[in-house]
């Protein structure tokens, strides 16, 4: 007698039930766990790559998002579970989204402003080279895009900017991302979101107030990315490296007696 073959969806579904892993989103996410327990469902029976994944290793990368507290609906946009195929066998793996972040940074409670954005033609009207300072303030002439910014303002008043010229952020993409040119990666699919993800990591990085939290995202984010090389990239990926080269800075100083940078 042959023995049953469980389906992939059926195996999914035990996984979640298994009192370990139910412990895990409880402790994760308290009275919310059984709500985002079903959207690992929806997810996985929603798309026909990531059913192509060993089932647990989906519930694994579904915790990583859990334990952050960021939901895994793709239209929200602020993590995914991204399937991609590494010599032969398709991979889940969670990544970040730049609402992500926001989300993870407006927690610390150090932050007065959090921002990204598109840049159009005629809305850069100077940047001040001694003193890195920039100017948005022009009138939009057309819907071309000319680059992308990230904007934090602390609670103790110091504040950054970083700007990148879309010819920055395409140049960025194609030397540290190994998925940018295939055609169905979120680089293809979404690159505007995926450029204010990279601004925007890239200034909380190097100027932000990093809570464990975020620490913990960044890590997993940069390590997921850096392992995704040649394979063949299914949907919704990308890998890109932290770079501060040829990128323009604004900073503006808080008020007298206020200190100058974040309190740690």
């Amino acid at each position: 007698m042959k023995p049953e073959v469980r389906r992939p969806i059926d195996v999914l579904k035990s996984t979640l039930k298994a009192p370990s892993v139910e412990e895990q989103f409880r402790n994760a996410l308290k009275e919310n766990s059984g709500a985002f327990v079903a959207s690992i469902i929806d997810l996985y029976n929603g798309d026909q790559y990531l059913q192509k994944c060993d089932p647990k290793e989906v519930v694994m990368e579904a915790l990583k998002a859990a334990t952050l507290k960021l939901p895994i609906n793709k239209n929200l946009g602020f993590a995914w579970i991204v399937p991609y195929r590494s010599q032969g066998v398709q991979r889940p793996q969670f990544q970040m989204g730049y609402k992500g972040y926001i989300q993870l940074a407006m927690r610390t409670g150090q932050y007065r402003i959090i921002n990204a954005d598109i840049v159009y033609e005629g809305e850069l009207q100077r940047v001040k080279k001694l003193t890195g300072e920039i100017n948005f303030d022009g009138e939009k002439k057309s819907d071309k895009i000319e680059g992308y910014f990230a904007y934090i303002e602390m609670i103790n008043g110091f504040s950054k900017t970083l700007y990148m010229s879309k010819e920055q952020i395409e140049a960025h993409a194609k030397k540290y991302s190994k998925s940018y040119a295939h055609s169905n990666s979120a680089w293809k699919t979404n690159f505007d979101e995926m450029a204010m993800k990279t601004v925007l990591r890239n200034l909380l990085s190097h100027y932000g107030f990093l809570s464990v939290e975020m620490m913990t995202a960044m890590d997993n984010d940069i390590k997921a990315e850096s392992e995704v090389r040649d394979e063949e990239i299914m949907q919704h990926a990308n890998k890109e490296e932290i770079s501060v080269e040829d990128v323009e800075y604004e900073e503006q100083k808080p008020e007298q007696g206020e200190t100058h940078f974040p309190e740690y």
